[in-house]
């Protein structure tokens, strides 16, 4: 990338002759390398999150490289957690050659705990003089924000009270990766794209309500609420952001202290806060392990083009795509045998042994994978060692982790550096193995290696699990809070989607949009047309309007025949099928039984009062059930037991369900049957544990049958 004509660097002279034109400011940006929040660890504890490797690059690089397109010109990273990693890094990196677009400082802020402190160092230290872009060092984005500096600069010019323009990310209404945070909501006068109200809602409200000034409803005769849009971590600030951080020492975060209380003392300040929100191009910030799962699949699957990862960011890669979206550097040794399927990165120097597989992974460089080994859906980190005959699944080993040979990494599971774990052991889902812990200090912590618990690693192995804070403890998220019964990743970007719906809860995401698909993308491995692209957003609309409107019908009590009616209607003009019918059915009615369960009715009678009155909701949507094989029942089944699994009780909820469809002859009991010997309905354990009462109880009656048909047979013999 050739470097801008006159750039500036941090301690410049900005002095002009009196014969010159005066030039414009030039643009900086502040990076946030910090979140201070415990999401990432154990990996954080020994190395910051800006430089931990997303797709085998670390996650500063794709900040960085979207600020450069952007036209920044002055960078400063603000850094407090092993700041001198972080100064090493950048210091041998392509930024501090001549050939960068921008200069780079490193900002030290160790005292800081919190963003607020940060920014109220910032403002001490002077060195953000103008107009400048604040991101986090965990920003992926490729979405451009030239027009949203225009407009920021237009507003100032005729205000300075409007001190800020977020840019926020269109998206639907749905995202396969259920985070479990909450959601945000932006009321925004559309006429001056002004943010006016800003809440943050809690998952699984019956009955969300926002909490808005009537002065605001008074003045502005039009308003947008907007709980679609997502936040990309990308703001475009004036120096009297700072000014108000320094002037509030009680905010600490940027939303729900600075934002939330820049908007609610307005009439103080006469402050003013804008939205920018983009249509096209990919942002999204890898806030948690949730999200670092989701992205790095945008990645690998070229949602974030041109950030993919054949563009070798770093000067060393040597990327390159092949069939079926499998990523390679140059160096890599196969074995004859060895199987490697769709959408997998494998870094340079890397061995895997005969007979092993793997799939949809990002594995680093140098790393040694043995023979007979199963990878499916993980992260392997540069220089990690793979014992034969090993299963790593959905999780994330670090650097030079060593895992031995028979051993199960389960999903969700995280192997920080360096830890060893011996043969023939088991990682839990839960297990956070590391070698070293946070010793509380009065004045700061300090980081101690743990002794070495067998029962976590095996005898002989290296690390404990690392238990979480009481302080931090809701901070920590697993790597897979999303249950799927199959493998369909290249069904819906980050971009596109809102990462935070409480009811995305439903087996598959085919019906999920994709708004944005690149010429690169589309020429290389392409597995949709424009018009299944079209199929998909339209399928996601029909969704959230039918199953939104079966609820609300049932939360008022409206007839079986009036729901049913409203149905058939929206299903003709949306050209709906079967399947979606189903899906927004089993979804609806799970969703209201979930809000009796938690008003105080037991699982039982919630599903008493909601399948039995509206039984006919369920037999239009489910036809097959005089037919010997039942895949309309089975597929009903499925949609209903992934809804439950995260709902208060699911496991009775499911139990009582299948018993109230029988009861009520709406399903054959081999129907259920069906279903879980179906291997989706147990594709994960958290859809085998929500199941488990269900099929104790069919289990039970099999058994039963099964010895009374001995018992008979015995009689026949003996007569």
């Amino acid at each position: 990338m050739p470097p801008k004509s006159g750039k500036k660097g941090g301690g410049a002279d900005k002095g002009k002759n009196s014969g010159e034109e005066e030039r414009p400011d030039p643009l900086q940006a502040l990076v946030l390398a910090d979140s201070f929040e415990p999401k990432f660890e154990p990996f954080t504890l020994e190395k910051p999150r800006c430089l931990l490797p997303l797709a085998n690059t670390p996650l500063i690089e794709y900040t960085l490289e979207f600020l450069a397109n952007a036209g920044v010109e002055e960078v400063f990273i603000c850094s407090g957690n092993h700041t001198e990693q972080v100064e090493e890094y950048v210091a041998s990196s392509k930024w501090t050659r001549d050939t960068s677009p921008f200069s780079v400082e490193i900002v030290r802020s160790s005292a800081s705990n919190s963003i607020g402190d940060a920014m109220r160092d910032m403002d001490q230290k002077g060195m953000l003089t103008g107009d400048f872009v604040c991101v986090y060092g965990d920003v992926v984005a490729s979405v451009g924000i030239e027009n949203a500096i225009r407009a920021h600069k237009q507003r100032r010019e005729k205000s300075k009270n409007a001190i800020m323009t977020m840019v926020l990310r269109e998206a639907g209404d749905q995202h396969r990766t259920k985070a479990h945070g909450t959601r945000p909501v932006f009321v925004v006068d559309p006429t001056k794209d002004r943010c006016l109200h800003y809440e943050q809602m809690r998952p699984g409200q019956t009955h969300p309500r926002l909490n808005i000034d009537g002065e605001i409803l008074a003045d502005c005769p039009e308003l947008e609420v907007r709980a679609d849009l997502i936040d990309c971590g990308i703001d475009i600030c004036s120096p009297e952001v700072l000014s108000q951080w320094s002037d509030n020492f009680d905010w600490q975060q940027p939303r729900r202290g600075f934002l939330y209380g820049t908007l609610k003392d307005h009439e103080l300040n006469g402050m003013t806060i804008h939205t920018h929100v983009a249509t096209e191009g990919y942002a999204a910030r890898v806030k948690s392990l949730q999200m670092y799962d989701a992205v790095s699949k945008d990645v690998v699957g070229r949602w974030s083009y041109p950030l993919s990862p054949d563009a070798n960011l770093l000067r060393q890669q040597s990327y390159a795509v092949g069939k079926s979206g499998v990523y390679r550097e140059e160096g890599v040794v196969l074995a004859r045998s060895a199987v490697v399927k769709k959408k997998t990165v494998l870094g340079k120097a890397t061995s895997i042994g005969d007979g092993s597989v793997v799939t949809n992974s990002v594995i680093g460089r140098r790393c040694v994978i043995g023979r007979r080994v199963k990878i499916d859906g993980a992260y392997i980190w540069d220089d990690a060692r793979i014992g034969d005959d090993t299963v790593i699944e959905r999780a994330v080993v670090a650097n030079e982790a060593s895992i031995g040979k028979n051993c199960k990494v389960s999903p969700g599971a995280l192997v920080s550096f360096g830890t060893v774990i011996a043969n023939d052991t088991t990682v839990q889902g839960t297990g956070r193995i590391t070698r070293f812990k946070r010793k509380r200090g009065y004045e700061h912590d300090e980081l101690v290696r743990g002794a070495a618990d067998p029962k976590v690693v095996g005898k002989g192995g290296e690390g404990f699990n690392q238990e979480p804070d009481s302080d931090d403890e809701e901070d920590f998220e697993t790597l897979i809070p999303q249950l799927k019964l199959r493998d369909d990743d290249d069904a819906a970007s980050i971009s596109t989607l809102n990462s935070e719906d409480e009811d995305d809860s439903d087996f598959e995401t085919d019906s999920q949009p994709r708004s944005h698909r690149t010429e690169s993308f589309g020429s290389i491995n392409s597995e949709e047309s424009a018009g299944e692209a079209e199929a998909r957003r339209s399928a996601a609309d029909f969704h959230h309007e039918a199953a939104g409107s079966i609820f609300d019908s049932l939360q008022r009590g409206d007839s079986p025949d009036s729901i049913q009616l409203e149905l058939k209607a929206l299903t003709l003009s949306s050209n709906a099928d079967g399947k979606q019918v189903r899906r927004a059915v089993g979804v609806a009615l799970m969703k209201r039984i979930a809000s009796l369960v938690e008003s105080g009715a037991t699982p039982q009678k919630a599903v008493s009062q909601t399948i039995g009155p509206n039984r006919l909701l369920v037999e239009r949507a489910v036809l097959d059930r005089d037919q010997e094989d039942n895949p309309e029942s089975v597929e009903f089944l499925l949609y209903v037991q992934a809804d439950l699994v995260h709902r208060p009780q699911g496991g009775k909820v499911l139990l009582y369900v299948c018993n109230a469809l029988v009861s009520l002859e709406l399903f054959e009991s081999e129907a259920l049957e069906q279903w879980l010997e179906d291997e989706r309905s147990g594709a994960n354990p958290e859809l085998v544990e929500v199941k488990r009462e269900t099929e104790e109880i069919m289990g039970g009656d099999s058994e039963e049958e099964s010895s009374e048909e001995e018992d008979d047979s015995n009689d026949d013999d003996d007569e």
